[in-house]
């Protein structure tokens, strides 16, 4: 006999628009009806989300022609999840107890789509919310890494970045560099990560640390940062060097900035002269997340990869782990796990 669905469930809102970074005093936790699932929908418990920097900019208002909608005051936050199937129609090829990834986290339950349930690919449902495929798309599809090339991650330490390194190491990559303004996070970043150098960005112009780091300069980067690392990126690039830019970490985590641009300064010349690519990068198609799903399970299995991520439990502590993604206090990805 199924366990009675509960009446009211609970999920975070967004109570007002920040000044500067969001954070739990502009959040609020709210106990709403139960959703019922329409045709063609299902209703889960969710029982992992992930916590992710854009989040920064959706409350901010947003930016034009990217994938999300902006947060305004009374809407619920939303992010990737993983969430267990309570209820599902007749022959729509889901059972409850079944897991499936969706994008409606930050709350309890869930009405989404039918779709097809996770498989046994990872060994963990919650490495479903790992933003590894976007460092594999960038590090394949739009760098197109070569074995023995040398390849930067700015912002190394965050979710994309610190399974980034780990990828460029399993494709051949003879030389790996990283950035973080951590220094205990660049000691896991070289000891765990796959990482040859850290440079730590410390206040202080960060181009002469760079260059001493990549004396020959390098070929790919996956820049998750912006800013003064993309330009001191391009200065340390070899002729002919492919970059990815993934994110603009350096203003969605800055208190001075408004969250919804990312200027930066290029010097058009040393794009010219090298000959360098430059490519934005928005999502991943999913021929290319199903190869990286196959390939991120087995690593996991071996041990050649790890998943790095903190697990903070109950959706009431989700608007700490959001203050927490800003201040920098983890390593890899924020989950919550309810």
């Amino acid at each position: 006999m199924p366990a009675p669905l509960p009446r009211i469930t609970r999920e975070i809102r967004l109570a007002e628009v920040p000044a500067g970074l969001p954070g739990p005093e502009h959040l609020t936790l709210a106990e709403v009806p139960l959703p019922l699932p329409e045709a063609g929908e299902v209703l889960v418990r969710n029982r992992w989300f992930q916590v992710f920097p854009s989040l920064r900019t959706l409350i901010a208002g947003g930016v034009p022609g990217t994938p999300f909608p902006p947060l305004r005051p009374g809407d619920t936050l939303f992010g990737p999840a993983v969430g267990e199937v309570v209820t599902a129609p007749d022959g729509c090829g889901l059972r409850p107890g079944d897991l499936i990834a969706h994008y409606r986290g930050w709350r309890e339950h869930a009405v989404v789509p039918v779709s097809a349930p996770l498989g046994d690919d990872l060994p963990d449902p919650a490495a479903h919310l790992a933003p590894g495929a976007t460092a594999y798309a960038a590090l394949t599809r739009i760098a197109r890494l070569r074995a023995g090339e040398t390849v930067l991650v700015t912002g190394g330490a965050g979710g994309v970045g610190s399974l980034a390194g780990q990828i460029a190491r399993r494709l051949g990559a003879a030389r790996v560099i990283g950035t973080t303004g951590s220094p205990a996070k660049a000691e896991r970043m070289t000891a765990e990560l796959g990482y040859d150098a850290v440079v730590l960005r410390d206040g202080s112009p960060i181009g002469g640390r760079l260059a001493e780091a990549a004396p020959d300069g390098v070929d790919v980067v996956v820049d998750n940062v912006g800013g003064e690392q993309l330009r001191a990126a391009i200065a340390v690039a070899r002729p002919g060097a492919r970059l990815a830019v993934v994110g603009t970490l350096a203003t969605q985590l800055s208190a001075a900035s408004g969250g919804t641009t990312a200027p930066v300064e290029l010097d058009a010349f040393q794009l010219i002269a090298k000959n360098l690519t430059l490519r934005g990068f928005v999502g991943v198609d999913e021929d290319t997340r199903a190869e990286w799903t196959r390939r991120f399970g087995a690593w996991l299995r071996s041990g050649a990869v790890v998943f790095p991520h903190t697990r903070v439990p109950g959706i009431e502590n989700a608007p700490r782990a959001l203050r927490e993604l800003f201040e920098g206090r983890h390593l890899g990805t924020v989950v919550v796990e309810i």
